[in-house]
């Protein structure tokens, strides 16, 4: 079995100074029958800048952004078996909730909901998710 890298062609990158990506990462790669998407931030897929506003929006954003990715890679949301959800605050766990199942209302894949303390810049909420390609 190989890795494959899938371009996000939909999706910009947040570059540094010298024009190259900020973090070091794939963000779907496929692997035999399954595709790992990367966990990401709320992220404006045309400008790779942080998307800002309360915890709906931010995950909104996020979902959609894992969608792109899984598109990209020919695949779909129906196809996710597993999502890793991270959050600064387990008070959002309801409201998160909503929204996901606006994206996942039928047959929901596997999840795990994780608090975290804080990332190094200022958002709430990623989501990181294996699918079937």
């Amino acid at each position: 079995m190989k890795k494959e890298i899938i371009a996000v062609p939909a999706m910009k990158d947040r570059l540094d100074a010298s024009g190259k990506p900020r973090v070091p990462l794939s963000r779907v790669v496929r692997a035999g029958d399954f595709l790992f998407v990367a966990g990401l931030p709320p992220h404006d897929p045309q400008t790779g800048e942080l998307v800002q506003g309360d915890i709906r929006v931010q995950s909104r954003r996020v979902l959609d952004n894992m969608k792109l990715c899984l598109e990209a890679a020919g695949s779909s949301m129906d196809k996710v078996v597993k999502t890793t959800v991270f959050c600064t605050n387990v008070a959002w766990f309801d409201t998160f909730n909503a929204i996901y199942r606006e994206y996942f209302h039928t047959d929901p894949p596997a999840r795990t909901f994780v608090n975290v303390g804080s990332w190094p810049h200022p958002f709430d909420i990623e989501v990181e998710c294996i699918a079937i390609a």
